[in-house]
């Protein structure tokens, strides 16, 4: 790579920092992002280890319950991608927020009513993955319409960076309040944390154009068939799409074994596995720092294809595991962090490729179409990994599922995605063509 070139990038990157920083309503989206995300990590550890602790379910009912939560990626990211593309992202966001807390207040109400039990957080579960749908979509849709194009890297790093720190606290936090607080305590309080996102985001000041909303069922139907044609168009999108899927699925597998590892078969206690899942937090933040650099010295085609290779690979490491707790907490830790990081450089530099792609008309259909292939085959894998636990052991299951997880970077190795260089691609302006 020329010098001059080299140089130029950097000098860029130190401009674009302060620009980026400047901007009050990116920094209103960073704060509500990260309270929002602390609010999630905590709910994803609390509800199934409230199942598993309190309510003593087996791998089966625990697949079923992390399935349910994760249905509404399958059922309505893509009909979400055209409303979020429609509405004001804010508004979205701040209602999504608002949902988000007052189904986990409803936790703490069925339980301190004596009503709580597995058809409960069933409901609750499906409620909260159905809003952070909406949420998800809308903040990266709303990324890109807060910055400019050439802060888009730095950008998702950022917000990246604070889904990170939210992994950091979240896990160890939704495992301690299971353990030492009451099921309805431990759930009201992770409920604060999307309340604090709610004033942070609402507080926005940028005002978007009123779009016209949807029309008829035929006029939604030809919009999300648009953003499927336009992913199934692009190379580089198509390829992050059967990625995206290929770990999706074989990721929500691996967890569901995971959740059941930790505390049955290596003996570990709510907060030692709380203290175990956000030791990817400081990972990810080591992760996202990586991001903000590496794809644009490196090219992002060799960053994406090695990280993945290395992020995934660590988890076949777990299974391998025995012994006390004094010996298998550090080797987790030591896993999870090194997951952690090259998992959230992937994360960063997929995105950055997908928004520089996509046109502004375009980004809440592709978010969600990707979010739709990707994380939509999760249900089926939470589901996958509960029969695969209770048919072949949780060891040997987990071991099948984390060597599923090398999929991904074997097509990431073999698309268009490992031949980019170190520019992001420019934008495919054929839709704003024809249409």
């Amino acid at each position: 790579m020329p010098s001059g070139y080299s140089a130029a990038v950097a000098d860029s990157a130190r401009t674009v920092t302060p620009r980026l920083w400047r901007n009050s309503d990116f920094r209103r989206l960073w704060a509500g992002q990260t309270a929002s995300q602390l609010g999630e990590q905590a709910s994803l550890v609390i509800l199934p280890l409230i199942a598993v602790l309190t309510l003593n379910v087996g791998g089966d009912e625990l697949g079923v319950l992390r399935a349910v939560g994760q249905a509404p990626l399958l059922l309505l990211a893509l009909f979400v991608g055209v409303w979020v593309d429609k509405w004001r992202t804010r508004t979205v966001m701040v209602l999504a927020d608002l949902g988000r807390a007052l189904a986990l207040g409803g936790v703490a109400v069925a339980g301190l009513v004596g009503g709580l039990g597995l058809p409960a957080l069933l409901a609750v579960a499906f409620a909260i993955g159905a809003l952070s749908v909406f949420f998800d979509v809308a903040y990266q849709a709303s990324l890109v319409r807060l910055v400019k194009r050439d802060q888009l890297l730095l950008g998702n790093s950022a917000i990246e960076g604070s889904r990170s720190a939210a992994q950091i606290g979240g896990p160890a936090l939704g495992g301690m309040m299971t353990s030492l607080l009451s099921a309805p305590i431990a759930a009201a309080s992770s409920a604060l944390f999307f309340v604090v996102s709610f004033l942070s985001i609402s507080r926005i000041r940028h005002r978007e154009s009123i779009p016209e909303h949807p029309g008829g069922p035929q006029r939604i139907w030809r919009q999300i068939d648009e953003g499927l044609r336009f992913v199934v168009r692009d190379t580089s999108l198509r390829a992050v799409c059967l990625a995206s899927a290929a770990f999706q699925l074989s990721f929500a597998a691996m967890m569901t074994t995971y959740l059941l590892f930790l505390p049955r078969e290596l003996r570990l206690s709510g907060t030692a596995i709380g203290l175990a899942l956000a030791a990817t937090g400081p990972g990810a933040l080591v992760g996202s720092l990586l991001a903000a650099r590496l794809p644009s010295r490196l090219g992002y085609g060799a960053v994406l294809v090695a990280a993945a290779i290395i992020g995934d690979g660590v988890m076949l490491c777990v299974p391998a595991l025995h012994g006390t707790p004094a010996a298998t907490i550090p080797a987790l830790i030591a896993i999870n962090i090194v997951f952690g990081a090259f998992g959230q450089l992937v994360n960063v530099a997929i995105m950055a490729v997908r928004q520089a792609v996509t046109p502004d008309t375009m980004q809440g259909r592709v978010a969600a179409t990707i979010t739709f292939a990707g994380m939509g085959l999760t249900p089926l894998g939470s589901l996958l990994g509960g029969v695969l636990a209770e048919h072949l052991g949780i060891r040997t299951a987990l071991l099948v599922t984390a060597a599923g997880m090398m999929l991904s970077p074997v097509l990431m190795a073999l698309s268009p995605l490992a031949h980019l260089g170190p520019a992001l691609p420019p934008p495919d302006t054929a839709h704003d063509q024809t249409h």
